[in-house]
């Protein structure tokens, strides 16, 4: 059974969050809630959590894994930025939105898309995500939870514990979250392309 942690969502109770991430450094899946909705999580070198989080989400290798950064400077680290992307990455973080952008030598081959050497990358503006960032001291690597079959992303916190608690580690509970996910734009090509309108407004961004 998963351990299962309530927080509040503004103002999240630091002993969970250290629970959290002690269950994260321990190669744990996490259930965790963001500002467009509950997602999949675990650490970048969790080899086991990415194909447990695949099956979970019933995807292969060619869907792209989300690197959850906590601010634009991390984002710099693990994908190639240029001025251009930087104005739009700074116009949108933190925010609904996820970003397609070449991956860096920093980031595995795994974590790529197996043809375009791409990742996506996000900084959301929610509490619990900001200080579980904080306290990990790196990024969480992460898919929205939307299992196969169903039509929009889970989003009720006992639903989630009902159909996943025997199947992650951790369940963070911080009430109802959005049913949209994120917005997603591809900034690898020219022009940027919008692949998925979502919670973030891709209107502020020229789309």
């Amino acid at each position: 059974m998963a351990l299962h942690l309530s927080l509040h969502p503004d103002n999240p109770q630091e002993r969970s969050i250290r629970e959290a991430v002690r269950v994260l450094r321990q190669d744990g899946v996490m259930v965790y809630p963001t500002d467009s909705c509950y997602a999949l999580g675990c650490v970048i070198g969790n080899k086991t959590g990415m194909e447990r989080i695949r099956v979970l989400r019933g995807v292969d290798e060619r869907h792209h894994f989300t690197l959850v950064c906590k601010d634009l400077s991390e984002i710099a680290h693990y994908a190639r930025v240029d001025n251009r992307q930087y104005r739009i990455l700074k116009a949108a973080t933190p925010g609904s939105y996820t970003f397609i952008l070449e991956a860096t030598r920093e980031v595995p081959r795994r974590l790529q898309h197996p043809k375009r050497s791409t990742i996506g990358l996000r900084v959301p503006g929610h509490a619990v995500v900001a200080r579980l960032l904080a306290e990990l001291g790196e990024p969480i690597l992460s898919m929205t939870l939307q299992l196969p079959g169903d039509d929009l992303p889970l989003n009720d916190p006992e639903d989630i514990v009902a159909r996943l608690d025997k199947r992650v580690d951790v369940i963070l509970d911080a009430g109802h979250c959005s049913l949209d996910p994120t917005t997603v734009i591809d900034l690898h090509v020219e022009p940027p392309e919008l692949l998925r309108r979502g919670g973030g407004d891709p209107g502020r961004l020229g789309f």
